[in-house]
């Protein structure tokens, strides 16, 4: 069945519900090729290439290889599917076949993603030439006894940056053969290293570096990424070092239609949609029912167990056996078993994290379900990309969240096609994130005053700290660790904020299920939570803050949690300011203060709340960057005439201008908090603030401080836009907001962003 069918089908079922809110053809594109003769590579190669069916390159390619050979580091922001991955491929080979000592290193965001550009591989590479041993995955999965073999044969490792991290720096010595003839460092889906993980994996590839120019080695650098709006300082942000970017897609794509699909609205007085998780695994069953091969992404773990569980009720015995759930937790054994079977098409649909959204090969997709929008435009691109990888046609659908970011695409759908906001954000010289490697790299090789060449123009002050902390000792000139930190690596999570994590543990069976970072254990297992591991529900009985234990039973509830949490922050300093019209933008540093105060049960496929209990957890306090603004003198007086709830103009718009910053800067709506007041004792007046929800902050405050006017526009938008007559989940209502959501006034948040935007 072919997607205009699909839809047809779709809008001809009994409850479908005019769901459809728009469909955009996305017409197929012809290659724009270059010849390989254009390419100056080694004859060998090119007949290799000839041989896998492959005469001419894509433009972009020979662009990208050419700027690669003649020295440059280069970064491809290209579409999923338009052949990045042979670029760094036949630039290692190259430098291979003309330096019999020379050495690539290539750096996966997951362990599946290195799996499955090994055989990519090594379908060029072998056995013409590189024997098997000589290219080799080294991580997690490595089985001991490969290891040393792998560190003494090995010409190109494929590896991960918790590993490169954990592993292959503090132990870089026994790395020696490979950092010394190390000719490239290939990091791909670049895109992905953002926010926190991205600011330490920059750590963790400064340090890199730094053991090369140990060795004698000055590899070139090949990023690859999805589009972003600032692929060349995303990539210099990320090394360190100068880039040059190859954006121009020349691949060929077939025919795509690209469905936004908005859940029915269920109660028209308060504007509350059904729930996209069931909406999804509708979809989901309607595919597989069709034979249709698809791919549902979700947002977390916890959904992804869901939708896998609604789907596998809604089909057939023999159906539902060709489903799977996929995600991170689970044993490598079994997520290597489900992406084999797959790929061979044992099983017809996957419920999915973004662990799929990269570029796995998984066969021909037909079909991808997005539900939600995924947090930036790459991202949405990168999993609509993984269907129709091939040239036929395809079909992608949005589901839309009961939030204002996604209903505000509903009502925009321009905005996902026709522009590129997304900005990668990240902060290597946050003092929290940089002050852990550098511990790292005194393990690796005592630091002296040349580092700054690596970390930056504050490494000598933050070693300062360190040295009154006793952390570090200086010695001539030179920092060494202090002899009570032994592998200082080993406490560093690169994926979190802090190193510290919680053991969820059954206790009917005594075995550990997952682990949980310790900045979001209080939200996911609080005593009373319901945890979701490999499609069954687990009830949090206890959860022990000395042994970082959650103590958890098998349940059979038909509903799930949700936290709930309120904040305090103080300004500590104000870093820059700037005027729009008479009103003033701040952006500065501040302290964070939030506490878990209770959470709330929510049904399963309806989400309607049954229940809410309080919780007594201690605060989690931590700096970070902030913007905010002093309000219009005008719409204070409209609002006061109107008879308004003022403070609740300011809840509103605090709550909307959360939800609509993900559309300007790559990050997800819980990177970002907010506070809002009727007076703060540091300003002396009414204000909201938006913070980065990260120690130290990570860039989104001060994308937003540089866009706020857009954010305005944009907010404004999606308030006005909204049906609802009061206010909504869709428009100013916050799921997370500790006060219930009360109070909010719509109108006075019109008023209030209408002025702003004057």
């Amino acid at each position: 069945m072919n997607a205009i069918a699909f839809l047809h089908h779709l809008k001809s079922l009994p409850n479908y519900r005019q769901q459809l809110v728009h469909i955009e053809h996305i017409p197929s594109q012809g290659t724009i090729p270059a010849k390989l003769d254009k390419l100056n590579i080694e004859p060998a190669l090119k007949t290799r290439l000839k041989s896998l069916g492959i005469s001419s390159l894509y433009r972009h390619q020979v662009t990208a290889l050419n700027a690669i050979l003649a020295g440059e580091n280069v970064i491809i922001a290209t579409p999923s599917a338009s052949g990045k991955t042979l670029c760094y491929h036949l630039a290692t080979l190259e430098a291979i076949l003309t330096d019999k000592n020379s050495c690539a290193l290539y750096l996966f965001p997951t362990k599946a993603l290195a799996q499955d550009q090994l055989s990519s591989l090594k379908e060029i590479a072998c056995p013409d030439f590189l024997s098997d041993g000589a290219i080799a995955t080294f991580d997690g999965d490595t089985p001991q006894a490969e290891r040393a073999s792998i560190k003494r044969q090995a010409r190109i490792v494929l590896t991960n940056p918790d590993m490169l991290h954990l592993a292959i720096l503090p132990n870089h010595q026994s790395w020696y053969r490979l950092f010394r003839h190390l000719s490239y460092i290939v990091i791909d889906e670049a895109h992905v290293y953002r926010g926190i993980f991205g600011s330490h994996a920059a750590n963790v590839i400064r340090r890199l570096r730094r053991i090369c120019a140990l060795y004698g080695s000055n590899p070139r650098f090949i990023c690859c990424s999805a589009t972003i709006a600032n692929p060349k300082e995303h990539a210099r942000n990320l090394v360190g070092l100068p880039f040059k970017v190859i954006s121009e897609d020349g691949s060929p794509h077939g025919e795509k239609y690209f469905a936004f699909w908005n859940p029915p609205i269920i109660d028209e007085a308060k504007s509350t949609r059904r729930s996209p998780n069931s909406e999804a695994s509708f979809l989901l069953s309607q595919l597989i029912m069709k034979n249709i091969r698809s791919l549902v992404f979700t947002h977390t773990r916890k959904l992804t167990e869901l939708v896998y569980i609604y789907t596998h009720q809604q089909l057939s015995p023999l159906l539902s056996s060709k489903i799977s759930p996929y995600r991170a937790g689970y044993l490598p054994e079994t997520r290597r078993q489900i992406e084999c079977q797959f790929f061979n098409g044992e099983l017809l649909g996957l419920v999915a994290t973004t662990a799929l959204e990269l570029g796995i090969d998984i066969g021909d997709l037909e079909a991808t379900v997005l539900t939600g929008y995924p947090g930036s435009i790459a991202s949405a691109w990168q999993q609509a990309g993984r269907s129709g990888r091939t040239t036929g046609s395809s079909l992608s659908f949005l589901i839309a969240l009961d939030n204002p970011l996604d209903q505000y695409l509903m009502r925009h759908p321009d905005f996902l096609f026709s522009k590129n906001f997304d900005n990668a954000l990240i902060n290597p010289d946050n003092t929290h994130i940089l002050q852990l490697h550098l511990l790292c790299a005194a393990w690796e090789k005592p630091l002296d005053s040349s580092d700054e060449n690596f970390f930056g123009a504050n490494t000598i002050m933050e070693l300062g700290r360190l040295k009154e902390e006793g952390k570090v000792r200086e010695i001539k000139n030179k920092w060494y660790l202090s002899p009570n930190i032994a592998y200082p690596a080993q406490g560093v999570n690169i994926r979190a904020t802090s190193g510290k994590n919680y053991t969820v543990v059954d206790i009917s069976q005594g075995c550990l299920l997952e682990t949980v970072e310790e900045s979001t254990a209080f939200s996911q297992i609080h005593p009373g939570a319901i945890y979701l591991h490999q499609g069954e529900s687990y009830f949090i009985a206890d959860l022990d803050l000395n042994t970082h234990t959650a103590m958890a039973t098998p349940t059979s509830v038909d509903y799930y949690t949700q936290a709930k949490e309120i904040t305090d922050l103080r300004v500590m300093k104000v870093t820059r300011e700037k005027e729009h019209k008479g009103i003033k933008v701040y952006l500065g540093n501040v302290d964070v203060t939030t506490t878990v105060i209770g959470f709330k049960k929510k049904k399963q496929f309806t989400e309607a709340i049954v229940g809410e209990e309080p919780l007594d957890l201690p605060a989690q306090n931590f700096p970070t960057k902030a913007l905010w603004f002093d309000l219009p003198r005008k719409a204070i007086e409209r609002i006061t005439n109107a008879g308004l709830d003022f403070y609740g103009g300011l809840h509103a718009c605090e709550h909307a201008s959360i939800s609509i910053l993900p559309l300007f800067a790559l990050c997800d709506r819980n990177d970002i908090g907010g506070v809002s007041t009727l007076f703060h004792p540091d300003t002396g007046k009414a204000q909201i603030f938006i913070y980065d929800a990260y120690p130290g902050g990570i860039g989104i405050a001060e994308k937003g401080f540089e866009m706020i006017t857009e954010l305005w526009q944009a907010t404004l938008k999606v308030i006005e836009e909204c049906p609802c007559s009061d206010g909504c989940p869709s428009c100013i209502q916050s799921p997370k907001c500790g006060n219930n959501n009360q109070p909010l006034d719509k109108k006075a948040a019109i008023i209030l962003l209408q002025e702003l935007t004057a």
